[in-house]
């Protein structure tokens, strides 16, 4: 069973919806226990870093979700919810993250040249620069996904995969059994579904 966390911030439905076109079991839940007799877990997120993540720690679910992962439990983090895997994000001020994954969540306007339109919207290509992540078990280099998104996550060793975008632009992360997509997988057609298929297959294991 797949649990998508219910904590007043994401496009849940439209991931259940993607993860059941697969065949997946999938409950969206903000149950700490059937979390944890899920087999993954995913954190979904749309809006602003600091909003998500006092959420997360009012509901308690953040201190849940790391002991989860360190205790090997996949977690997959999609949009905003990958950028609250990293420690901090520099949106409006500077927020601590989940600590989950290495690195900082940074503008992409300090990142991209200023003819660049912000927010990023629309398909690009990925570059796979760590093929044998297991969110790419089905994904081969130049796929297309699709993205909405103003921040990214900065150079880090956990940069699994990238998009040009007059610049290198930080597409997934993982760490073990922690994984993160910036891009939205439930909204990227036949490549989308089969990420969350890879996600489905990949093996635990702790952080």
């Amino acid at each position: 069973m797949i649990a998508i966390v219910d904590y007043g911030v994401g496009n849940l439905y439209s991931l259940y919806a993607s993860f059941r076109a697969i065949g997946a079991d999938t409950r969206v839940t903000r149950s700490e226990a059937e979390m944890r007799q899920a087999d993954g877990i995913v954190l979904p997120g749309v809006g602003a870093f600091a909003d998500a993540a006092r959420k997360l720690r009012e509901s308690g679910l953040d201190r849940a979700l790391c002991a989860m992962a360190k205790d090997g439990k996949k977690l997959l983090g999609v949009c905003l919810g990958m950028q609250l895997l990293f420690e901090k994000s520099l949106e409006y001020g500077e927020h601590p993250g989940l600590g989950l994954l290495p690195g900082t969540v940074v503008p992409l306007s300090d990142t991209v040249p200023a003819e660049y339109k912000i927010p990023q919207i629309g398909w690009n290509a990925l570059h796979l620069t760590k093929p044998d992540c297991p969110l790419f078990r089905y994904t081969r280099e130049g796929d297309c996904v699709y993205f909405v998104h103003s921040y990214h996550a900065s150079a880090s060793e956990c940069i699994t995969a990238a998009v040009e975008y007059g610049a290198e632009v930080s597409a997934a992360a993982a760490d073990g059994n922690v994984m993160g997509c910036q891009f939205h997988p439930e909204k990227s057609g036949k490549v989308g579904l089969a990420i969350l298929r890879a996600f489905c297959e990949a093996e635990g294991g702790g952080v």
